[in-house]
């Protein structure tokens, strides 16, 4: 009986990760053990940094409210526990939206919560 090689599977397997480290500097790109090593270390950050963006955008968000409220001459939290108070239910992402594109509405919710 014939040896079997398993070589196809193999080469797929090298191609997946040299494929996927296309782009990486040096012997990162082309050397599979050095690429394989790249890789890993790539999509582990790649893991963990898809959740540490939600958070970095929540504080976006809120450095953005927190910047309006101050120029209408309130702080973040007090806006906050004002809207919370009158039952006004928006998100920390539109009141952002709001913060920046359209000032005026921003002030009248910042009239409502000072109330």
């Amino acid at each position: 009986m014939p040896r079997s090689t398993n070589s196809v599977p193999s080469k797929h397997r090298r191609n997946k990760v040299l494929k996927q480290a296309k782009g990486f500097f040096g012997k990162r790109k082309s050397a599979l053990r050095s690429a394989k090593e790249a890789v890993d270390h790539a999509m582990i950050y790649a893991y963990r940094d898809r959740r540490t963006k939600k958070r970095e955008i929540r504080s976006l968000w809120i450095t953005r409210i927190n910047a309006a409220t101050r120029l209408a001459g309130l702080s973040y939290s007090k806006f906050m526990n004002g809207l919370k108070k009158n039952n006004i239910e928006i998100n920390r992402k539109m009141l952002a939206e709001i913060a920046v594109k359209d000032q005026g509405a921003f002030n009248k919710l910042v009239e409502v919560a000072k109330s």
